[in-house]
């Protein structure tokens, strides 16, 4: 299952100068697989397009940023809707 991951923090808490974006998810998070990742770092936002097992995997997946983020969480897919 795919997700679209929007991560946003507030510029007080932004891992700039504590290790980075990369600081903020799990890359080894069981079940998961990051497809994508974009940042639009002047608004302390970046994007994930995860491939996880379930919602549960996903949590995981963020969970370094639960402290200093919020997220909206998306599913999505890469099959057009057919007619």
């Amino acid at each position: 299952m795919l997700f679209h991951v929007t991560q946003t923090h507030t510029p007080e808490q932004c891992p700039k100068d504590a290790g980075g974006s990369q600081t903020l998810y799990n890359p080894k998070a069981e079940g998961v697989k990051l497809r994508a990742m974009y940042g639009a770092f002047a608004q302390h936002t970046i994007f994930y397009i995860v491939e996880a097992n379930g919602l549960d995997a996903d949590d995981r997946f963020l969970d370094p940023g639960w402290k200093r983020c919020t997220c909206v969480v998306t599913p999505v897919s890469e099959e057009p809707i057919v007619r």
